[in-house]
Order: structure tokens, then C-alpha cells, then sequence
């Protein structure tokens, strides 16, 4: 079996049984194809079938020289998935990673900002410009709802349930969940809606999209970044924020205003609650809220 072959029915194999996105495919499959590189550039021909833990370990060595441990063990994990795939197919008796140990890295906590600095960032949208309130709405929605870039790119108006005060997100492994959405937000939706999108020429794959571009198609995840990148600029704050912060903002502010953890859980679309636990580590006075307010001996 050669690589391509490999990768191929990898890629099949993680979209139709494992159900993945397809950002998601494309990082497992990068590993793979950071190990073939690798054969390539050293003249090493051997198959995913033969290739030993000895020819993987010395990839993974010369891999740690340039990245950090985190990444290290991102492609440790991404490789051990992939010659498992093989395993589970029959192709491989065994997995030239399973003895191989990931480096010991601490647990990440996530990126936040204070309402404050939301506030600011949403100051800094320029509403004389036609995109204004689109982008207004966007950051509204980001911060509001905690949903993640693809989820916003790919959010319909035929998803929005405004009078129920819901609306339809579809996540990983195009799982649907309903999230709550505040009047606040609503609001700012609609005025994109009602006074910007309706005038404009809407591709015909692109009707049912709620944000759009200004040649009336989707938005790209590229794009999203760059508004937010930019706004974060223009609102003089220096710190680096992604999209992907106001995801972990909106989750940070609910935890520290008593919300329910398994309530959070649902809103994000987590398919555990272990990933959701990360944000009591971002802000720990919320579990001596719980204990002065719920234990008999306070």
C-alpha cells in the first residue's frame, strides 16, 4: 500500500465513520503528511505497512527541533490516530506509536477578554462602512451565542428562531444543538437583516446564508479572523485575540455569574464535560461561590 493510498481511505474513514469536520480532516491528515515529507526529503522507501517505530521515532526527533512540546504531542497523537486506522482496517498487525510517550505539557487555559474589552472591540466597528453592521452583528453573535468560526460562517436565517429565542447551530461532525440568544443580540442581527443584506445581490447557493460578503456569498474562516483582527487594532488593545476568544469569553462570564456548568456544556456543543471543566480552571472563585452558597456548613 502506498502513502496516498493510505491517507486516502484515512481521510474516508474520519469523515464517514468518525463523522469529523472537515478542518478537522485536514489537521489529522497534515501529520501524515508532515511524516511523508519527511521519507521524501531522506530517500527512505519504506510503506505505512513496514515502516518501523525506530524510522518514526527518528522523525518525531527531528519534528521536536523546530516546534514546541504542545505540537509535539499534537503530532504524536495525530500519528498514533492514523497507524490505528491502519490496525483497525487490518492492513497493520500493531501501531509503531503505541510505546511511544507524548511530552508532558500543562493544561492550556483558554484566552479571555473582560466585558470591558468586548465592549471596546465592538466600539471600534466603523458603521458609516457598508460592512458595519455585518460586522457589529458578527461579534455580537461570536460573544453572544460562543459559537465556534465554522459554526458562524455556516449559520442560516432558516436556523434562527428569534421569537422561541433560539437558534440552530451545527458543530462538529455536523452534530445541531439549540443555543439561547438574548434580545441584545437579536437585535443586531436584525438590523443587519433588515437594512443591510436585503439590499444586496445574493449569490444563489448563498440565500439561506445570515452573513454574507460583498459579492453576497459566505464568509471565509480567513475572513472572520481578519474582522476580528482588525477591530482588536482599531480598539487599541494589544493582546492577541481570535475569533475563538469570545468563544471562550461567553463561557468564562457565564461560569463567573453562576451558570451551571452542564448548562455550558450543552450551549458549546461539547461532547464531554471534561472539556468544559477547563474554565473553572480559568477562574477559580467560582467554586467557593458554589461551596458559601450550596454547602450545609457555609
Amino acid at each position: 500500500m502506498k502513502w496516498q493510498h493510505a491517507l486516502q481511505d484515512y481521510r474516508h474513514y474520519l469523515k464517514l465513520e468518525r463523522g469529523l469536520s472537515e478542518n478537522s480532516i485536514e489537521n489529522y491528515s497534515l501529520d501524515v503528511i508532515k511524516l511523508i515529507n519527511y521519507l521524501n526529503v531522506n530517500e527512505v522507501e519504506v510503506s505505512p505497512l513496514r515502516i518501523s517505530d525506530k524510522v518514526i521515532q527518528e522523525f518525531i526527533y527531528n519534528a521536536s527541533k523546530s516546534i514546541n512540546a504542545r505540537s509535539q504531542s499534537r503530532l504524536i497523537s495525530g500519528l498514533r490516530s492514523f497507524f490505528g486506522f491502519l490496525v483497525f482496517e487490518d492492513y497493520r498487525k500493531d501501531n509503531p506509536l503505541d510505546l511511544m510517550e507524548s511530552p508532558r505539557i500543562g493544561r492550556k487555559l483558554p484566552d479571555t477578554i473582560s466585558i470591558e474589552e468586548v465592549d471596546k472591540i465592538i466600539a471600534a466597528v466603523d458603521l458609516s462602512k457598508n460592512e458595519g453592521e455585518r460586522n457589529r452583528a458578527i461579534i455580537e453573535t461570536l460573544y453572544g451565542c460562543g459559537l465556534r468560526v465554522s459554526e458562524l460562517i455556516d449559520l442560516r436565517i432558516s436556523d434562527l428562531f428569534f421569537e422561541e429565542g433560539f437558534i440552530k447551530v451545527t458543530g462538529k461532525g455536523d452534530k445541531q444543538r439549540f443555543v439561547p440568544i438574548s434580545d441584545y443580540t437579536i437585535k443586531f442581527i436584525n438590523i443587519y437583516k433588515e437594512q443591510v443584506r436585503v439590499h444586496q445581490e445574493i449569490k444563489p447557493e448563498a440565500t439561506d446564508t445570515l452573513f454574507l460578503n460583498r459579492r453576497g456569498n459566505k464568509l471565509t474562516r480567513a475572513m472572520i479572523f481578519t474582522i476580528v483582527r482588525r477591530l482588536t487594532e482599531a480598539a487599541g488593545i494589544r493582546k492577541k485575540i481570535s475569533p475563538h476568544t469570545f468563544r471562550h469569553s461567553f463561557a468564562t462570564h457565564l461560569l463567573e455569574n453562576g451558570a451551571d456548568l452542564r448548562a455550558i456544556q450543552q450551549m458549546l456543543g461539547h461532547e464531554s464535560i471534561t472539556t468544559t471543566e477547563v474554565y473553572v480552571h480559568v477562574d477559580r472563585t467560582h467554586l467557593r461561590k458554589v461551596m458559601e452558597n450550596y454547602h450545609p456548613r457555609k
